[in-house]
């Protein structure tokens, strides 16, 4: 049996574990593994090379990919699809294990339904992908926003600024509403609900005339009022606070994993192996409910990872807003409250 492994689209802290783990299962089994360089990219061009287990020393800690990856959109058309499985079937692989976000796993299906067995493992910080609770790589991320928050209050505090703070999430606010949660934040503005900037301007009004020495709103990048309209508006307004706006970026997408993500990455690399073994193909693993389980590709990405509007409204108790929730003015559409401490 041989099988590749790529890792395409955007990085997310854990992917090295991830190859690591598919490597290890597969070496256990006897069987052979190719690399395949720079994701589809690699695959159109022929470049997949033989892995060895001194290959997988080190590189579990290691941030971003050690395969390198790379969007194709030679790899999106069907002509460019027929040409990397003609690439697989050259290199007599029988199966391909694929390490990524939506874009990545949908490549994946559509080898599989050329006749090649995949096996898709979601790697992506913004947790968007439906077929698990966890993406690798976003506990990470997670981290490093609450850390670079932890920070950024300390100088908002001391010079009694409101600060906004843009996080990655084009489409989905999970690492926004958490990163609020965990940093405590005042407000989150997330994609999937609609933002009421008057409404945010009363709540900043409102923690200035409590004698609140800063306000910081974390704003996810696909929010519907961005973070440099926001910014922009609040300096504009009456004065009440002066906004700095600091974008985080893919400073997210990077670092040494946590120890949450190269287990999680293990696991689900693991599952993705032995579900090869046991003849399966167009299938994701993922976790659901602390147990590891298969969903198929077409599932996983028929329809986005909803964000949880019960933790949204928990995010707003437990940012202390005063009064009773129907009284309070609210920043965001359709919501209790927006948060405020």
């Amino acid at each position: 049996m041989r099988i590749a492994v790529l890792t395409s689209g955007g990085v997310a802290p854990g992917i090295n574990a991830a190859v690591r783990a598919v490597a290890h299962v597969a070496f256990h089994r006897g069987w052979e593994v190719l690399g395949v360089a720079d994701g589809y990219n690699g695959l159109l061009d022929g470049r997949l090379s033989s892995l060895s287990r001194d290959d997988l020393d080190g590189i579990m800690q290691q941030g971003g990919s050690v395969l390198g990856t790379a969007r194709s959109e030679e790899f999106a058309a069907e002509e460019g699809q027929r040409k990397a499985y003609e690439e697989l079937r050259r290199a007599e692989v029988d199966g391909l294990v694929v390490i990524g976000g939506e874009g990545s796993l949908a490549g994946g299906m559509g080898l599989a339904a050329l006749g090649m067995p995949v096996i898709g493992i979601p790697a992506t910080i913004d947790n968007d992908i439906s077929g698990t609770d966890m993406a690798i790589g976003v506990d990470t991320a997670l981290n490093t926003a609450v850390e670079a928050m932890d920070r950024i209050k300390d100088t908002a505090t001391s010079h009694g600024r409101a600060h906004v703070v843009k996080v990655l999430g084009r489409n989905c606010g999970y690492l926004a509403l958490m990163a609020a949660i965990s940093g405590d934040a005042e407000a989150a503005l997330v994609p999937e609900f609609e933002t009421n900037p008057e409404a945010l301007l009363r709540l900043l009004k409102l923690a200035y005339d409590r004698g609140k020495q800063h306000f910081v709103v974390v704003v996810a990048e696909g929010a519907q009022l961005s973070a440099e309209d926001l910014a922009r508006y609040i300096n504009e307004s009456d004065g009440t606070y002066t906004t700095n706006l600091t974008e985080l970026g893919h400073i997210q997408s990077g670092g040494k994993p946590t120890a949450f993500d190269r287990v999680l990455a293990s696991r689900l690399g693991t599952a993705a192996v032995e579900a090869l073994a046991d003849g399966e193909s167009s299938m994701m693993t993922g976790l659901r409910g602390g147990e590891v389980s298969l969903t198929p590709m077409s599932e996983a990405l028929n329809e986005q990872r909803p964000l949880d509007p019960g933790m949204y409204r928990l995010a707003g108790i437990l940012a202390g807003l005063p009064g009773e929730p129907e009284n309070a003015p609210s920043a965001f559409s359709g919501q209790p409250s927006a948060f405020i401490a």
